[in-house]
């Protein structure tokens, strides 16, 4: 699929989404929604990705919110079919098998917001900004905004953002808990490529397990989502990383993990 809004690169085994609409501060359509559908799946689809950076084009924007342009001629029928399609596309964006950074390189509100919450983590650049603004507009977070935000940062910080429409640095984004570390505008991808890379050249099954027992023990009693662990930790030892770990700690050398999903 050739893509018109978004740019789509590799870098070896990382793969760097950039929602490119630089003029429209990156805001998304739903062009820009049904594009990063396509290419989340192309990198659930692939045996050579195994590390995903999201981030905007331009030093302004990561996303700034959704193409109000667009929503404002959007019927009720048509708003909730927009909402549920968003929703939809960020489960499959948090659902990866490989994790996902959100590089936020400035304006995170809206959707952008919204976006970078269904990835893995946050790393922000000093000048990045967030917020859920909608209720400015009459309207409230569609693409999963008052659930993901409340289980970031809890109930209260959840509502204070909604109900008001603040927009918040970045540093009082990490105080809070929703971004996990910041960086100079101009270290911020650098210091993402270093992540994901690092994060890359670990074996495949055990960055599944971790994402999907984190993702789904969560909101589970402790006694219910241990079990899971102990099921996911013997599924670790049906891999060749397994024993390409142990076996390279052993011998004091990095190991080489190569194994894939299905191994």
């Amino acid at each position: 699929m050739a893509f018109e809004t978004i740019l789509f690169e590799t870098e070896g085994p990382l793969a760097i989404i950039t929602v490119n609409r630089p003029k429209a501060l990156n805001a998304l359509s739903p062009q820009v929604v049904g594009e990063l559908e396509q290419a989340i799946k192309d990198i659930r689809d692939s045996d050579d990705i195994r590390a995903v950076i999201l981030t905007g084009a331009g030093d302004k924007a990561f996303i700034a919110g959704a193409d109000i342009a667009a929503m404002s001629k959007m019927s009720p029928l048509e708003g909730r079919a927009f909402s549920r399609y968003g929703q939809d596309v960020l489960f499959s964006l948090e659902k990866l098998p490989q994790p996902v950074i959100a590089a936020v390189n400035g304006f995170a509100l809206g959707g952008g917001c919204e976006i970078a919450m269904a990835c893995d983590f946050i790393y922000a650049a000093d000048s990045a900004k967030f917020g859920q603004p909608e209720i400015n507009l009459g309207i409230i977070p569609g693409f999963g905004g008052t659930q993901r935000l409340s289980r970031l940062v809890g109930k209260g910080w959840a509502k204070e953002l909604c109900l008001t429409g603040a927009i918040i640095g970045a540093d009082q984004a990490a105080a809070i808990g929703l971004v996990t570390r910041v960086f100079p505008a101009e270290e911020l991808m650098e210091a993402a490529k270093k992540t994901a890379l690092g994060m890359a050249a670990k074996g495949r099954v055990s960055l599944r397990a971790i994402k999907e027992l984190i993702d789904n023990g969560y909101d589970m009693s402790l006694e219910r989502a241990i079990p899971m662990e102990a099921e996911n930790f013997a599924t670790c030892f049906a891999s060749p990383d397994q024993a390409e770990g142990m076996t390279a700690f052993l011998e004091k050398r990095k190991p080489d993990f190569k194994g894939g999903l299905n191994d």
